[in-house]
């Protein structure tokens, strides 16, 4: 009797410590979330209407990286520019856009952790119904950087890459592995920050390897280094981004994971 109720007692104990499941994420709004990893990057995630309604659908991602000036502790600043901006003046947006914040920096020259990067999103596609034919990257100034970098280091993970007013760094990595890689690079011909003609020099070099799809330019006329406000203001640019599929899935990811379980049985 005595160790029975013991038993029980040590039930009652766990029953009483165990943490209630979180509540799901709304929908049609951003919602901050802490970093999925220590020392990873915190997030604004939008999870579209529609998505609780059909368990088995999987949904387009957007994956936005900023700018400098957004920086910081402060994760709403994230929705200065770009994405974040747009998504909350159209709610009914059919994706899943995910927006991490890169910490302050003493250091002016910090970039972007492409490897912080991949575990962020093996974590988003590990948590949420991702479509892995439609994961989408862009980033505008040092989120352009960052796009450039991380699409060269894994082209396999997007089925397209939209880089506003950034260029590419990676003087060793080979070009041509976007060659089949839908891009749309937007930049100002009069930016001041980062100069046009580096920012497309990149783009020609992938054009030059002769793949299956030649990358797009735009350059505004009279604009400075500002671009990403017509860039992510024209519907165009958002048709031709969703409208994107890989041939062959990313890899990684819970539909990966659940088939090669089901290959071993």
């Amino acid at each position: 009797m005595r160790r029975l109720i013991l038993v029980l007692a040590a039930a009652a104990t766990i029953a009483a410590t165990k943490q209630p499941p979180a509540p799901p994420l709304p929908e049609g709004v951003q919602t901050a979330q802490p970093a999925p990893a220590e020392g990873g990057y915190p997030y604004l995630i939008f999870k579209p209407r529609g998505y609780d309604a059909d368990r088995t659908q999987r949904w387009p991602l957007v994956i936005f990286l900023h700018g400098s000036g957004e920086r910081g502790s402060d994760i709403e600043v994230v929705k200065k520019n770009g994405p974040p901006k747009i998504i909350a003046q159209h709610p009914g947006s059919p994706f899943i856009l995910v927006s991490p914040q890169l910490e302050a920096a003493s250091d002016e020259d910090r970039r972007w952790d492409t490897a912080k990067l991949d575990r962020l999103l093996a974590s988003i596609r590990a948590e949420y119904r991702v479509d892995p034919s439609r994961i989408y990257l862009t980033g505008l100034s040092l989120g352009g950087y960052a796009t450039w970098a991380w699409a060269l280091r894994h082209p396999e993970l997007f089925a397209a890459i939209v880089p506003v007013a950034g260029l590419s760094e990676d003087k060793d990595l080979d070009p041509c592995v976007l060659k089949d890689m839908p891009i749309w690079a937007f930049h100002g011909d009069q930016d001041d920050v980062v100069d046009p003609q580096q920012g497309f020099a990149i783009v020609k070099k992938v054009d030059a390897c002769k793949g299956s799809i030649r990358p797009r330019m735009t350059i505004y006329p009279q604009m400075t280094h500002g671009s990403w406000e017509p860039a992510y203001d024209d519907p165009a640019m958002w048709r031709w981004l969703l409208e994107q599929r890989r041939t062959v899935p990313a890899p990684g990811g819970p539909q990966e994971t659940s088939k090669k379980k089901a290959d071993k049985k």
